[in-house]
C-alpha cells in the first residue's frame, strides 16, 4: 500500500499546525489526520471522535510500527513542503519551533 496524495491545510494555532488529508493507491482516502506540535517535536494525530465519556477513539490508524513511521515520515515532509510553499508565497505562517539538538540541551532549557 502506498500514499498516492497528501494535502495539507497549514493552521496558524499554537499546537494544531495543519488539518491532513491522505489517499492510499489512488483509490482510499484518509481524512481529519492533524501535524500537532509536542513537546519533543511534530507528531501526527490519527482522526478520531470524542467518546461520551470525554475521552478520544481513533476512527482510522496503522497497526504496525512500519506503516505509522512511513505515515508519519510522509505527512510530516508534505507539511514542510507546504510551509515553504506559503513561506516563499509570503503568506503569515508560524514558524515551526527548532527542535533541541540533544535531551541534554532539552532539560538545560526546562530549568528556570
Amino acid at each position: 500500500m502506498k500514499i498516492t496524495e497528501v494535502r495539507v491545510s497549514l493552521c496558524n494555532e499554537e499546537r494544531l499546525k495543519a488539518f491532513v488529508n491522505i489517499t492510499f493507491d489512488d483509490e482510499f482516502v484518509v481524512r481529519g489526520l492533524k501535524v500537532i506540535e509536542g513537546h519533543n517535536g511534530f507528531f501526527v494525530s490519527m482522526p478520531s471522535r470524542r467518546r461520551s465519556d470525554g475521552t478520544y477513539q481513533d476512527i482510522a490508524h496503522p497497526i504496525n510500527n512500519a506503516m505509522r513511521t512511513m505515515l508519519e515520515e510522509t505527512v510530516l515532509k508534505a507539511y514542510g513542503d507546504q510551509l515553504q510553499l506559503a513561506r516563499d508565497r509570503g503568506d503569515a505562517v508560524d514558524e515551526p519551533t527548532p527542535e533541541p539538538e540533544s535531551e541534554a540541551d532539552d532539560e538545560t532549557e526546562q530549568q528556570p
